[in-house]
Formats: structure tokens, C-alpha cells, sequence
């Protein structure tokens, strides 16, 4: 694989980086990651993952952009209100780097629909606000033993997990049953943060570097400024990833 004088240039401060190279950023470029949901967490995930040069993008949201969106969801403007937001998505990430291919989905991930989405998907990343949805991206991420970075926030915390089947703990092994669905707060700093981490998981396991966060959930306490670990494990009964 060659890279053009622009893709050299754009991305020459992550390729001198030692670990990075040459190498970290083909490896980068062939990859496709699959985000579901384009809000709070999916602004900045789908950013980040544009600007580092991601190969292709597959991005699923059936949600059109609100008013009330606007203090988190920082993909989306003024301009963008009342529009589909994966419509909206695609044309601001061009923005962001115009060398992205991007595939835009804006229907509703089910048993029935997630392969279909997710296609051929190197990593699945969890962008959503209810876990009904979650569980059914985890047992996708099971049944094909795929890497899933997971993440939660609410008000000024949040929590995040890397699943990769079979060797990790899947996510209903960490949280057996869905809470009750509600409308919660959110400060809009905090799926930044959160949505940050979890670039950096896909950018690790997607290059090599470091080691990823398996085993543990991370807690970010945003009140505090504080992050702590839960060590997490497999449980033998789950009816996901169970014996």
C-alpha cells in the first residue's frame, strides 16, 4: 500500500511517532470500523477515527439532529437541525478529512439488521444510549469473535471496556440486565472524554500499540476528576458467552 504526498503530510505527526510508523498508519488505512450511534459519544469517536485516517467508516443512527442535542453532539451545528443525522454526519466528517470513505445507515440495528450494518467490520464501537441495543451489538460481537469497545456516560461520569471474545468477559457478563430505559443527564464534556477513550482503544487494537483495556472497566469520575479500574470477569453461566 502507497500513500500519496497528502496522506504523508496529514498524518506525518502520528507516522513519527516510533510505535505508529509507516506500518501503524497501512494498517490504520485498511481498516473498518463499525460506530453505532451518531451522538454524544459518536461525534467525537467518528472525528477522531476520521483524522487519524481511518480506511472506511460504517456509521448507524435513525435519529435526526435536535436542538437539545446540540450541548453534547458536536458533529452536528445549527444548520444541521431536523436533518437525518447520518446525512448530516457524512457531510461534516468530509469536512474533517475529505480522504474518508463513509457508509451511512439511518435505520435501526436489530437481530435482523446487524450484520448487514456492521458488514466487514473490524472493530465494533458502542455509541448508544440503551442497552437493549448494546446487548444485541454484544452478541454479534460474540458470535463472530469480534473486538467491541463499550462505553457509558451520564451527567459528569462514565464508564468504558474492551470485549473481544472469547478471551475477554462479554458485556453481559458485566451487566447481566438492560437498566431501566430513562431520559438522562448529560454534560457535554463527558462523552467527550469518554469518546476519546475509546478512539484510543480502536487505535491501539487496530495498530498494536499498548494494550487494550481487557478485563476491566474503566470509571471516569468527572466530579472528582478521577479514573478507576473494576476488574471484571468471565462469568461461567452467561447466557451470551457462557459455556
Amino acid at each position: 500500500m502507497k500513500f500519496s504526498p497528502e496522506e504523508l503530510n496529514r498524518y506525518n505527526r502520528q507516522i513519527i511517532y516510533p510505535d505508529w510508523g509507516i506500518e501503524g498508519q497501512k494498517k490504520v488505512k485498511q481498516a473498518t470500523v463499525f460506530i453505532a450511534g451518531a451522538g454524544g459519544l459518536g461525534g467525537p469517536v467518528s472525528i477522531y477515527l476520521a483524522v487519524a485516517g481511518v480506511g472506511k467508516l460504517r456509521i448507524c443512527d435513525n435519529g435526526t439532529v435536535e436542538l437539545s442535542n446540540l450541548n453534547r453532539q458536536i458533529l452536528y451545528t445549527d444548520e444541521d437541525l431536523h436533518q437525518l443525522k447520518v446525512v448530516s454526519a457524512q457531510k461534516n466528517l468530509k469536512k474533517f478529512n475529505p480522504l474518508l470513505e463513509i457508509e451511512c445507515f439511518s435505520e435501526t440495528i436489530s437481530r435482523d439488521t446487524i450484520e448487514r450494518l456492521a458488514g466487514n467490520a473490524d472493530i465494533i464501537v458502542d455509541c448508544l444510549d440503551n442497552f437493549e441495543t448494546r446487548f444485541i451489538l454484544n452478541e454479534y460481537a460474540v458470535r463472530k469473535k469480534l473486538p467491541f469497545v463499550h462505553a457509558g456516560i451520564e451527567g459528569l461520569a462514565g464508564q468504558l471496556t474492551f470485549i473481544h471474545p472469547p478471551d475477554t468477559p462479554c458485556l453481559r457478563c458485566i451487566i447481566p440486565e438492560a437498566p431501566t430505559p430513562k431520559i438522562f443527564p448529560v454534560i457535554g464534556v463527558t462523552p467527550g472524554i469518554i469518546g476519546c477513550l475509546e478512539v484510543n482503544e480502536v487505535l491501539k487494537y487496530l495498530t498494536g500499540i499498548g494494550s487494550n483495556l481487557k478485563g476491566f472497566l474503566l470509571i471516569w469520575n468527572g466530579n472528582d476528576t478521577d479514573f478507576y479500574r473494576i476488574e471484571v470477569a468471565k462469568d461461567p453461566h452467561c447466557p451470551v458467552c457462557g459455556q
